[in-house]
C-alpha cells in the first residue's frame, strides 16, 4: 500500500490527519494539508486542500476539496478545485464538479459530471465552488 500512498500524492506532501481503518466519524470535517480517510465518516468536508480516501474507507457526505484521490466508497456530492481521481478500487456515486475527472479502469462512478474551467471557479468562504 505505500506505493500506493506514493503515487497518490506529490513528493512534498504529508498526510496531516489520518481517520484509521475500523474509525467511525460524524459531523463537520475540515482541514489543512493533506488528510487520508480510512474509516468510515458521515456528515460535510470542506479543504481547500487533498483528501485521500483509502480502500477501507466509507463515506457519506457532499464533499469540498482542491483535490480528491479515491481508492474506497463516496456518496454524496463533491466540489473538487483541482481534479477528482478514482483509482481501481474507487467507487463514486454521486454529482460531481471538476475541471479535471480521471477513472482508472475499474473505477465507478454513477452520477452526473460539470467539468468546469479553473477559471470558471470562484471563491466562496475560502473554498473554490462554481460561479
Amino acid at each position: 500500500m505505500a506505493k500506493k500512498e506514493k503515487l497518490s500524492r506529490r513528493k512534498n506532501d504529508e498526510i496531516t490527519v489520518i481517520l484509521g481503518e475500523g474509525s467511525k466519524l460524524t459531523g463537520k470535517f475540515e482541514f489543512e494539508g493533506v488528510s487520508r480517510i480510512d474509516g468510515n465518516f458521515e456528515g460535510e468536508i470542506e479543504s481547500k486542500n487533498t483528501l485521500i480516501v483509502g480502500e477501507s474507507a466509507s463515506i457519506k457526505a457532499d464533499i469540498k476539496v482542491g483535490k480528491l484521490i479515491l481508492e474506497g466508497r463516496i456518496e454524496g456530492n463533491i466540489i473538487a478545485k483541482e481534479e477528482i481521481l478514482i483509482h481501481p478500487t474507487g467507487k463514486l456515486y454521486g454529482n460531481i464538479e471538476t475541471p479535471a475527472l480521471i477513472i482508472e479502469k475499474g473505477g465507478v462512478f454513477d452520477g452526473n459530471s460539470k467539468m468546469e474551467k479553473k477559471d470558471n471557479i470562484k471563491d466562496i468562504n475560502g473554498l473554490k465552488v462554481k460561479k
